[in-house]
């Protein structure tokens, strides 16, 4: 089991990295330069991969800190791993409310300016991005 479970350390960071890095930072601002995809459009293919990509994250998350209790990686491995909990925990219950709010507003007909909402969540995807990769490195075996 030890063995199952230090192979989760540092393959599923890997793969929730990939994750983040190939929707929030390709497929998301691509969306909308495809022609024909409409603000509203592109904001509710954007809802639906976003609530899928979180689901996938948060199960990532929940294996990653099960296989962390049953291996007690050295404590950087901790700190990386809290690190990226963290920071999933901040956007989906600090940042994503208020974007949710924005998008029903957007999509219900109002014209309303740029979120700084977005650039928060684009900096917490940074940090996360480097948890993540610490956490590879910490718990390579």
């Amino acid at each position: 089991m030890d063995t199952v479970a230090q192979h989760i350390l540092w393959l599923f960071p890997m793969l929730w990295l990939g994750m983040v890095l190939a929707i929030s930072f390709l497929e998301a601002p691509l969306k909308f330069r495809a022609p024909g995809v409409t603000l509203a459009l592109g904001l509710g293919i954007g809802r639906l991969v976003f609530r899928a990509l979180n689901i996938a994250e948060t199960v990532l998350a929940g294996a990653l800190v099960l296989a962390a209790l049953v291996v007690v990686p050295a404590p950087g491995a901790w700190g990386w791993l809290v690190a990226a909990v963290a920071v999933l925990a901040a956007q989906l219950l600090l940042v994503r409310p208020p974007l949710t709010r924005r998008t029903d507003r957007v999509l219900a007909g109002e014209e309303l300016p740029r979120s700084h909402a977005h650039f928060w969540y684009i900096g917490l995807e940074v940090v996360k991005v480097v948890a993540l990769i610490g956490l590879a490195i910490a718990a390579t075996p």
